[in-house]
């Protein structure tokens, strides 16, 4: 009861009143706890160093983001690495076939006859052109085609590479880098250059847009010139371009050097005396072979008409045909003296052997053989000299077939030589298969056909006391000279080579032209016919040839010279040893064997003037041998056939050329004795050389005075001084 009371009475008690003010007080007390933290929170945001606050937040923040880049370049290099390092090597990386720059081929003196040079060739892929229209529009005038056909050809194919244009020049190159359009692109490649033009032409050959020799040299020696090719290692750049990685050892491929035997200054000589004669008779092509007696080296390799390599598009086969190599031809009289040296040598006949030359005209058995000269019974040594083919039929029938070709095969006839050029074998049929018509023709030239190479071979074996001593045309260093078989003996040797000089120096002699003055020459003419196919005989074109050598006495040159079908003038005599006599009166000089002046004095001992020709071998007037030739000699009727020289066309400027005489006597004081013998020789007159020494001191006449008129004799008088 008092409990329930109680909470009554409280109940009762209580008012409103007194809950506004429980209320208020309730309110004050929410209050007052909220108010307290805000305070402690401003007091510590008071108390708080907040730049410091700021670099540690600052230094956090960068360490988060240096965790999260090793973090990435950990998944990169760990995770992801191969797979992009394997893409990365497909876009920039790529292996090529390198093919590289061919070696440089020299002469003797160290001068550089072919070289390559870097060119650019243009390219399309037609799958990364964007644009055909604009492509072709831009291309077209650069590369001179039509842009319609150019369109046409890139929008339709479907290979992924094309060649647009090869080896372009450098202007057309730099604009279409400039032009910078998508799919095209440049290429490095070589370009050959022969710096000498046509010198030496159809020897060197040429290469063609592969970089592949073609002809000559460049093809026989490709193995060596050409360098072989290699997998290489190719990156491109941002721009797409190319370069070659050389930092792990790699470098570009690159053929040998090849060294030839070739002096180019004998070389031009051999070369304008061999135009000059082609020229002068109106040949089909005139060659020249220069060799080096003592080492066998090829100095000269002449052949006219000319060939530049440089435009090698521009020549037919026949202009860069190698002929002196690849022509057979048969020899005709400089053939004797092998079949003479083998007959000497198998004792069938000595030089004093009497031989009956039947007054110019012999038949056997249905044969009949004729001599441009009317002999009868002559020594040995006299055939020769006389180039008889009865004389050298009658020899070659005591000699036989079967040691006929024992010795010509050993001399090299029917084989190519050591000489790195495309050649001909020749014909020399078997022994079994002669006939004693081919017996009697194969003594004097016919029925067995031999090239220009193949003739300087087997001289170069008789003039190298009778053992076969190989030609060579490349220097090789540090070569072992190989023993060779011997052909025939000393006495033999020595008998021929005295045979072969009464060609040139006796005044009977069908060589006369070819003497040089101061030097004593030995050589052998040849006036071969040359077959007809068609008729299945003999026709009237004929192959002049001259082959000789000097000293006389001790051989350092051999020249080998051929003129094929000349029309003025068919006698090697005439045709051929006056060019033979340029190249080695020219040849003697430059190597100073036979100094100027005794070429000078030499001519005036042996010669008379005569007006108004050419002396090949000085670019002097021509002069006359004293000595008439024997009535009735071929020479005799070669010499009264022989056209009056003629002076070369002008489009053959080559030094040693000159222009037209002065009107007066020229002052040569102080000139060199060539080159006052030269401007006399301009007006068809020699001088009088007096004294020793290079240079004119005095002259007489005096300079200024006119020459004499025609038919009228003067005196012409040089001094000479070495002051």
């Amino acid at each position: 009861m008092l409990g329930f009371s109680s909470r009554k009475r409280n109940r009762a008690t209580y008012t409103p009143r007194r809950d506004a003010r429980k209320g208020a007080k309730w309110q004050e007390a929410k209050a007052a706890p909220a108010k307290a933290p805000a305070s402690r929170l401003a007091k510590w945001a008071a108390s708080v160093d907040w730049s410091r606050w700021r670099i540690n937040a600052v230094a956090v923040m960068f360490c988060l983001i240096w965790v999260a880049l090793w973090g990435r370049a950990w998944h990169l290099q760990m995770i992801e690495g191969p797979k992009l390092a394997d893409k990365a090597r497909r876009q920039h990386m790529a292996s090529e076939l390198v093919s590289g720059k061919r070696g440089l081929i020299y002469d003797r003196n160290g001068q550089v006859l072919a070289r390559s040079v870097e060119a650019r060739s243009v390219y399309a892929k037609p799958q990364e052109i964007e644009d055909f229209a604009r492509t072709a529009a831009t291309l077209a005038p650069l590369l001179g085609v039509d842009a319609q056909k150019l369109h046409d050809d890139l929008s339709r194919t479907r290979r992924r590479f094309v060649w647009l244009r090869r080896k372009v020049d450098d202007s057309t190159a730099a604009a279409i880098r400039q032009a910078d359009l998508a799919g095209i692109g440049l290429s490095k490649e070589y370009d050959r250059i022969y710096p000498f033009k046509h010198m030496a032409g159809q020897l060197l050959g040429f290469v063609g847009l592969d970089d592949k020799g073609l002809e000559g040299i460049e093809r026989s020696l490709e193995e060596r010139l050409g360098c072989i090719p290699v997998r290489q290692i190719v990156q491109r750049d941002a721009m797409g371009r190319r370069f070659y990685l050389n930092e792990e050892g790699q470098s570009e491929p690159r053929g040998q050097d090849v060294t030839l035997t070739l002096d180019m200054q004998i070389q031009f000589i051999a070369e304008e005396a061999v135009a000059r004669a082609a020229r002068e008779f109106d040949a089909r092509w005139a060659g020249a072979l220069v060799v080096d007696v003592e080492s066998g080296d090829i100095l000269a390799w002449a052949q006219y008409p000319f060939f530049n390599p440089n435009t090698y598009r521009e020549s037919s086969p026949q202009i860069y045909r190698n002929r002196l190599a690849a022509d057979a031809l048969e020899p005709g009289s400089t053939f004797k003296p092998f079949v003479m040296a083998a007959a000497l040598q198998e004792r069938k006949v000595t030089p004093n052997t009497l031989i009956d030359c039947e007054g110019g005209k012999w038949e056997r058995k249905n044969i009949s053989i004729r001599d441009t000269s009317t002999q009868g019974i002559l020594p040995a040594s006299k055939v020769l000299r006389y180039s008889s083919n009865i004389g050298m039929a009658k020899i070659g029938l005591q000699l036989g077939a079967q040691q006929s070709w024992k010795y010509l095969h050993a001399l090299g006839f029917g084989e190519r030589t050591s000489v790195p050029v495309a050649e001909s074998r020749g014909i020399l049929r078997r022994p079994r298969d002669w006939g004693e018509a081919d017996v009697m023709s194969a003594a004097f030239g016919q029925s067995v056909s031999v090239t220009a190479l193949q003739m300087a071979q087997a001289y170069l074996t008789l003039l190298n006391h009778g053992i076969y001593k190989p030609l060579r045309l490349v220097r090789e260093e540090g070569g072992v000279e190989e023993a060779h078989e011997r052909v025939f003996n000393e006495k033999t040797v020595r008998e021929v080579m005295d045979m072969m000089r009464d060609v040139v120096e006796e005044n009977d002699g069908t060589g006369k032209r070819a003497r040089v003055p101061g030097v004593e020459v030995a050589g052998k003419t040849g006036t071969a016919q040359k077959a007809d196919a068609r008729a299945g005989t003999y026709g009237v074109k004929r192959v002049a040839s001259f082959v000789g050598f000097l000293p006389a006495r001790d051989p350092r040159y051999l020249v080998v010279v051929f003129v094929d079908e000349p029309t003025r003038n068919q006698y090697g005599g005439v045709v051929a040893a006056p060019a033979f006599k340029e190249i080695a009166s020219r040849v003697l000089t430059y190597t100073g064997a036979l100094t100027e002046v005794q070429v000078a004095e030499a001519a005036r001992k042996d010669t008379v003037r005569r007006r108004g020709l050419k002396l090949v071998g000085m670019d002097a007037p021509y002069l006359e041998p004293k000595a008439a030739a024997v009535a009735g000699s071929p020479e005799a009727s070669a010499v009264a056939e022989a056209p009056a020289p003629r002076r070369p066309q002008d489009g053959m400027r080559l030094p040693g050329h000159r222009a037209r005489a002065a009107s007066h006597v020229p002052d040569v004081m102080g000139k060199s004795v060539r080159n006052a013998v030269e401007l006399f020789a301009r007006a068809g007159v020699v001088p009088e050389l007096k004294g020793t020494g290079s240079r004119v001191v005095r002259q007489s006449p005096p300079a200024g005075t006119a020459w004499p008129e025609e038919g009228k004799r003067a005196d012409y008088i040089l001094w000479l001084s070495e002051r």
